[in-house]
């Protein structure tokens, strides 16, 4: 009988123990909680997603227990630490509160879509989503905010793009460009000229491209590709140049020749051609000069309206000496000019003196040489 009571009095005592423990732990487990403020995130491929959260004991007992990552994709990498120390197992005081950085690599290579997973410390379990908000690749960029560029042709067309190697490898890329005939382009990084340009994996750089077209390139709308090639990788881009044409013209005469002669006080007649050598219309052509003191210089027609190009037009000029001028040689500078371009040439006037006074100066002579020979002869012989 008191074997019996001692067998009934230790199984109770077991028991007891045993569901105390059991409490225990439950409510041990119960008071713990994970927590982090933003529990869906929005990335593109090939972010990080960084996550700070805290695990609290909200209970008076130790919390020491294992941490586990349910699933993350097999292709995905990831990292959880406290500190400086990757952990799998955290041991928190009673009324305090640890913090662990879970930091999750979202692949290039990945489908647009909303990924769950989920981390847990005991019985507390933190549902977490990432949400890819477009398919990814393992291909090459080759980008620009801007893609035409617009200017006449003496114009240089500069281009800001930037190549992004989204591949898992180094990559060295050779820049290639078709461009017309006579046509110039440079590619430049970190501010040197480059032909090819090296790039690490998931990294991107800056290039810019200088276009310079012919000064005799016809308006127009030039489309340039431009590639980005590696020997497993490539990347295009076409980049658009408009030329609004070419403003040069020419002033001359029909024979190039650029002098003539006048009498001081007289006038002379100057036929002159002012030809459109660009590839744009010129609108509004004034002709102006710059004379020499009390000189006067005349246009026939004053303006032009407009010459189209390649063609030429026919304009005279009047030049009037100054009645004092003595004999020599004077300049008179004569321009076509619009607010586009213009054209200047130095035109030679020699000024010489009138027949009249070359007779009358002769006239002098003969008489003054004709009054010595009759005083020679009237009073010689005496």
């Amino acid at each position: 009988m008191l074997n019996q009571t001692k067998f009934f009095s230790l199984l109770s005592t077991i028991i007891f123990t045993f569901l105390s423990f059991s409490s225990l732990s439950a409510s041990t487990s119960d008071s713990v909680l994970l927590y982090t403020p933003y529990t869906k995130i929005s990335v593109s491929p090939g972010q990080s997603v960084e996550y700070s959260i805290d695990v609290i004991n909200n209970s008076h007992h130790l919390f020491d227990g294992e941490l586990r990552l349910w699933g993350i994709p097999r292709s995905w990498n990831y990292s959880l630490k406290s500190g400086p120390y990757n952990i799998n197992r955290i041991a928190v005081l009673p009324n305090d509160r640890k913090s662990l950085t879970l930091n999750v690599e979202v692949p290039y290579q990945v489908n647009k879509g909303t990924y769950a997973f989920r981390i847990s410390a005991g019985n507390s379990v933190l549902n977490l989503r990432i949400n890819v908000t477009e398919k990814g690749s393992s291909e090459t960029e080759f980008t620009t905010d801007q893609l035409n560029r617009q200017g006449n042709a003496s114009s240089t067309f500069s281009f800001r793009a930037t190549l992004k190697n989204r591949t898992a490898e180094k990559q060295m890329y050779a820049l290639l460009a078709d461009v017309p005939r006579g046509w110039t382009i440079t590619f430049k990084s970190d501010y040197n000229q480059v032909t090819s340009v090296e790039l690490d994996a998931n990294t991107t750089k800056d290039i810019n491209i200088d276009i310079k077209a012919p000064e005799e390139v016809e308006a127009g709308t030039y489309k340039i590709p431009i590639r980005a090639v590696t020997s497993s990788t490539s990347a295009d881009l076409v980049l658009e140049v408009v030329i609004t044409g070419t403003y040069q013209m020419t002033l001359t005469t029909p024979t190039g020749l650029l002098s003539t002669k006048v009498n001081a006080g007289g006038e002379k007649k100057i036929q002159l051609v002012v030809k459109n050598t660009g590839s744009s219309e010129l609108n509004d052509i004034q002709m102006k000069s710059e004379n020499p003191s009390n000189w006067e210089v005349t246009f026939q027609p004053l303006s032009i309206a407009k010459l189209s190009p390649g063609k030429e037009t026919t304009v005279y000029a009047i030049i009037k000496a100054d009645k004092k001028a003595i004999p020599g040689d004077y300049v008179v500078n004569m321009e076509a000019k619009t607010p586009e371009t213009s054209s200047t040439i130095s035109f030679r006037v020699m000024v010489q003196t009138p027949i009249v006074w070359g007779l009358i100066g002769t006239v002098i002579i003969l008489a003054a040489i004709g009054g010595v020979v009759y005083l020679f002869r009237k009073y010689g012989r005496r």
